[in-house]
């Protein structure tokens, strides 16, 4: 059996008229039959008087509308959580009095009215028009106003004109956060030939002591065991641990599984992977290491592996407008297998894998662990979305959990991030690049040899 059948609605440029069935006289009609029966003139006045009267109110046709709309807001770019203060002109451009006209204005999905209202009520003379102001507060993310839906009402009020009506001028609200040093991220052994942060098993010049060779003509002064040279009278060298520059994907889970909250106030998995991805790559970059950025949903994204300051414009810009990493799910068709085989493609050999997820689904493990059996050494961040004592909240925390064990058992560092008691991604090291083992908390286990 089908459904019910969609409302239809009004598009620019193409009206949708209704009946509203109002005054259809259904009331003047019983009152004139009892006044038949009762032998009442005056009430079989008042009833021809009515049935007239909704005679009229049927006869009469939608209203001739035109109008027109503009639309001022007080910034175009803006930051999370400020308020944006919006005016919606509209006016009568036609040669007819509009006597009861109501807007409702395209607010954009994700942002939330906080002043004010964006609808309005009010009757326009020809060439008149009309304001009215809200506020909005800001959300990260690329927002495009939709066109106001406009209510125009004949006097008798029968039948309703609705359009939609697109600004003057699009409107559009650009939300990008700024990319704060977070702590250091855990960096396992898979490196590049160039210096960085990361501590190597082999000797060279570096700065922590590996061990003490032969001496061999041309090797540094600086490097010459003196003491030893002194004591014995024979030269050696020491050698270092040589520290390499990392390259790292950040990889962000952005399927619709992925857009869970603790309760509807909080912000979503995804939101909070956003966050904490462009904490981890300005700290990347800031200690040496070549990052690249990509999104694992609908929506494509992939910036490559770089460095310096226009690279870091480059990852906010995305991380804050591009629709990849919307705060809400997008309708584009997902294929993942294809999605995960282009990322895959694209992926340096040496580039080692931070995969942000709140481990919705078992289908995310699987992804994990084919990026590691293709020889990237991954590290899992995982927003916590669980939360509430209800028994489906806790069967989903038991899954989650589950899922975390797994990859653990399969030799992939998975870091906790819980919904409650802190508002920004842990790290397992402190800050500063120090590397220990993790606490308890973080429930990530030491590296040894590149692996956990």
């Amino acid at each position: 059996m089908s459904g019910p059948e969609p409302t239809r609605r009004a598009t620019p440029g193409e009206p949708l008229d209704r009946e509203t069935n109002r005054w259809l006289g259904v009331n003047a009609l019983a009152a004139g039959s009892v006044g038949v029966l009762l032998s009442r003139p005056a009430l079989v006045l008042a009833a021809v008087l009515g049935v007239a009267f909704g005679a009229y109110a049927r006869a009469g046709g939608p209203p001739d509308a035109r109008v027109s709309l503009s639309r001022e807001i007080s910034e175009t770019v803006s930051r999370p959580g400020e308020s944006v203060r919006v005016t919606v002109t509209v006016r009568n451009e036609g040669d007819s009095l509009l006597p009861d006209l109501r807007v409702v204005d395209g607010v954009p999905e994700g942002l939330t009215v906080v002043e004010g209202s964006p609808r309005h009520a009010t009757a326009l003379r020809p060439g008149k028009a009309a304001a009215f102001t809200y506020e909005v507060r800001a959300v990260r993310g690329h927002h495009t106003f939709a066109p106001a839906t406009v209510l125009v009402h004949g006097f008798s009020g029968s039948v309703e004109r609705e359009l939609a009506v697109r600004a003057e001028t699009p409107t559009t609200l650009d939300c990008t956060p700024e990319l704060v040093v977070g702590d250091s991220l855990p960096l396992r052994t898979q490196t590049t030939p160039f210096t960085g942060r990361v501590v190597t098993d082999t000797g060279g010049p570096g700065t922590e002591f590996h061990s003490v060779r032969e001496y061999r003509p041309g090797d540094p002064l600086s490097r010459i065991d003196w003491r030893r040279a002194a004591r014995t009278g024979e030269y050696a060298t020491l050698q270092f641990r040589p520290e390499r520059a990392a390259t790292v994907a950040l990889v962000v889970d952005t399927r619709e599984e992925a857009y869970r909250a603790p309760d509807p106030d909080s912000p979503s998995a995804v939101e909070r992977s956003v966050t904490a991805a462009g904490e981890a790559f300005t700290s990347l970059l800031a200690t040496g290491d070549r990052v690249a950025l990509a999104a694992y949903g609908p929506a494509e994204f992939w910036l490559p592996p770089g460095a310096g300051d226009e690279h870091r414009a480059s990852a906010r810009e995305a991380l804050g407008t591009h629709r990849a990493f919307a705060p809400t799910p997008g309708d584009d068709p997902f294929f993942p297998g294809i999605r995960l085989r282009r990322l895959r493609r694209r992926l340096p050999g040496d580039a080692q894998v931070v995969l942000f997820t709140p481990l919705a689904d078992d289908y995310v493990v699987n992804v994990a662990r084919r990026l590691d059996a293709y020889g990237h050494l991954v590290t899992v961040v995982s927003p916590d979305p669980t939360a509430g004592r209800s028994d489906g909240q806790r069967l989903a925390r038991v899954e989650r959990s589950l899922r975390a064990s797994t990859l653990r058992a399969a030799g992939i560092r998975v870091v906790d991030w819980p919904p409650t008691g802190r508002s920004r991604p842990p790290s397992p090291v402190p800050a500063g690049g120090g590397r220990r083992e993790p606490s308890g908390g973080d429930r990530a286990p030491p590296v040894r040899d590149g692996r956990p």
